[in-house]
């Protein structure tokens, strides 16, 4: 898949996907933007939150359980280095289940979250390649 990012001014960046889509980014008002928007690293974590969210869906929806009174909270964990440098340390998700969810299906729906593309690419990491291409 091929994205292509415009720098939108002041601390505005947008990613424009093929299929017309796009997803506009900004930095906090304390980054120097105007928070209007999400910063791309709110972005990559919600993106970890919001996948596990689709898999437990697609796991209530093939067994006909009912979607309503289920959410998923997700907690981010800093470490920060001599330099005063934050490093994601844990991604904990935890998924709220209502009291009639079916009790046989428990393991399984944390199981089928598990299974998240992202998480998935965050722990296998691809390789990154960075180049400048001149006008």
């Amino acid at each position: 898949m091929n994205l292509t990012v415009t720098l939108d001014g002041g601390k505005k960046v947008t990613a424009h996907y093929p299929d017309g889509l796009s997803m506009v980014t900004d930095q906090s008002i304390e980054a120097g933007g105007e928070g209007s928007a999400p910063s791309p690293f709110m972005v990559f974590l919600g993106a970890i939150a919001t996948c596990a969210g689709v898999y437990v869906e697609n796991f209530c929806s093939h067994r006909s359980i009912p979607t309503t009174g289920i959410s998923l909270t997700q907690q981010a964990e800093f470490t920060i280095d001599d330099n005063g440098k934050r490093t994601l340390a844990k991604v904990s998700l935890q998924v709220h289940l209502p009291a009639e969810f079916p009790e046989k299906y428990r393991t399984a729906v944390l199981k089928a979250a598990e299974l998240c593309a992202v998480k998935k690419a965050i722990a296998n990491p691809p390789a990154f390649e960075i180049t400048a291409v001149t006008a």
